[in-house]
């Protein structure tokens, strides 16, 4: 009896952790090839409460109207009357669509037939996204580079990456990650990195109010980690601006 419930233990263990670890892609709605991709991106702490995006507009526009009442706001002031809705639309559709596995943008990889084997950078792609503690914004810019295998990614589809991944609460390092996991598993190759330099508006308009500072955060892969020649590569198109 004893064994039989140390089994029955760890069959439910194994059966909850592996829910956990694919939180992004629990949608119907969502094609396969999609939910490939974001079950080996390392994870944004989510819940599926099963909502619709109307009805979670519905409900953060009737939780920041008590928000905006809270603070005083009258809100029978033309200029404030629709601001809570503006507010749950911006939130759902716009600023958090990276939480919506259905707006993950459409990858194109081409066979890599002119066997190419150095490396390609993205540079200062715009990324714009919110931090999870404070829910202001981070504004920075990434840098992402890979050496293909048999695999060559169309190169406005790494800036979508960036976008998707920015698209809702993050902290920095996560999001990096994220964008990694994601181009390694999508290009079959471990020669990724990825680079972020940005400004966080919850360490400029608070807390300590610095309004100068910047945070950097980098993922290097395979050679990129490996081979200095090749980090130091990586690295000298992250210090270049164009």
């Amino acid at each position: 009896m004893t064994m039989a419930k140390t089994t029955k233990k760890t069959t439910q263990k194994t059966s909850k952790n592996s829910v956990k670890a694919k939180p992004e892609s629990q949608s119907s709605d969502v094609s396969a090839s999609v939910k490939q991709i974001l079950d080996n991106v390392r994870p944004t702490p989510m819940i599926h409460n099963g909502l619709t995006n109307e009805e979670k507009i519905e409900r953060i526009t009737e939780k920041f109207t008590d928000i905006m009442n809270t603070l005083g706001l009258d809100l029978n002031d033309d200029s404030l009357r629709e601001t809570p809705k503006r507010v749950a639309k911006m939130y759902v559709n716009e600023v958090f669509g990276g939480l919506d596995p259905k707006k993950f943008p459409k990858m194109t990889v081409i066979e890599n037939k002119m066997n190419y084997d150095q490396m390609i950078v993205v540079q200062n792609i715009g990324c714009l996204s919110f931090c999870e503690h404070h829910f202001l914004p981070i504004d920075g810019f990434a840098t992402v580079a890979y050496i293909p295998n048999k695999k060559v990614i169309g190169l406005s589809k790494i800036n979508r990456i960036v976008q998707y991944f920015s698209r809702r609460p993050q902290v920095q390092e996560r999001l990096t990650k994220q964008i990694a996991d994601c181009l390694q598993y999508i290009l079959g190759t471990e020669h990724i990195a990825v680079h972020i330099n940005a400004k966080h508006y919850c360490v400029m308009m608070r807390g300590i109010e610095d309004t100068s500072s910047t945070t950097s955060t980098s993922d290097l892969r395979g050679h990129f980690k490996s081979r200095m020649e090749t980090r130091e590569e990586f690295l000298e198109h992250c210090r270049t601006k164009y």
